[in-house]
């Protein structure tokens, strides 16, 4: 479980709130109206932006933010390399009874590819392919986030504008209007901080997240690729991994090269592959 998301929304809305109680009360900042107001617009204005297909995803984008890692390229490249060796030693077609115990379906589809012999420029293209439109879906869906990060403060000013124009309105000097400027200017202003906090401690976070998220499941598909067509081209398991944990960071790297060369690290299980956010 990916516990900063939660550290950091406690954190930033417990910060506001303690600046709020050094000199003032809470019931200062809270107002319905310009909650609605903001919460609302922006929400129905990401509605008018996105079609149904990617807003009916925000849902399970909150279980992918809270889960944590889910693309783990080192129990992979283990995986690729004993497919390898597989190969090398029975031959392609001995892949398809492993292949059908893999869980993640583009690991599978993958290795399928290359058990019935298709061309490994195809088999690059077709994979590659699919890559790219799961990015390109992905992209979608987080710019729902961004954009609400945008239109949040702007809702937040039409809250402020609605407020001063009432204001304004029911101004008149000679009746003690002016005794109310003060109450109703700081009811106009709560809108922009409303709009300024959704925008920075919601939207901003959600959009940053998945962004990493969905980099971390690119570079995991990516090693598929290049395991898969490595080992369609015969290569040797110990160059393939070599080859294949060059696209790592070097923490990563060390890890498994320790393990390679036996410097105390634990074998890792390997893991039959995991369901994207696709």
């Amino acid at each position: 479980m990916d516990v900063t998301t939660i550290i950091g929304l406690i954190v930033g809305f417990g910060v506001v709130v303690s600046g709020i109680l050094q000199d003032g009360s809470i019931m200062n900042f809270v107002s319905l109206s310009s909650f609605l107001i903001v919460l609302g617009g922006t929400l129905a204005a990401v509605i008018a932006c996105f079609p149904l297909s990617s807003l009916k995803n925000m849902g399970k984008h909150f279980k992918i933010i809270m889960q944590g890692k889910n693309f783990q390229p080192e129990p992979l490249i283990e995986s690729l390399v004993e497919m390898a060796q597989i190969a090398r030693k029975n031959g392609l077609l001995a892949l398809e009874e492993k292949a059908n115990e893999l869980e993640d379906p583009f690991y599978k589809r993958s290795i399928m590819l290359i058990v019935d012999a298709t061309e490994a420029e195809k088999v690059k293209e077709m994979l590659e392919a699919e890559l790219e439109s799961m990015a390109a879906r992905h992209d979608e869906e987080t710019a729902i986030y961004e954009k609400g990060a945008a239109f949040a403060p702007a809702f937040g000013m039409v809250g402020t504008l609605i407020g001063l124009i009432n204001m304004l309105k029911s101004l008149n000097l000679d009746e003690g209007g002016s005794d109310t400027i003060g109450s109703s200017m700081s009811v106009a202003l709560i809108t922009t901080l409303y709009g300024v906090l959704i925008a920075n401690l919601f939207f901003t976070p959600i959009a940053q997240k998945l962004q990493i998220r969905n980099s971390e499941e690119i570079v995991y598909r990516q090693i598929i690729i290049d395991g898969v067509l490595g080992i369609q081209a015969g290569d040797n398991p110990k160059s393939l991994k070599e080859s294949l944990v060059a696209s790592l960071t070097q923490k990563q790297q060390n890890g498994i090269l320790d393990e390679e060369g036996g410097g105390g690290g634990k074998p890792k299980k390997e893991k039959k592959g995991k369901k994207g956010k696709e």
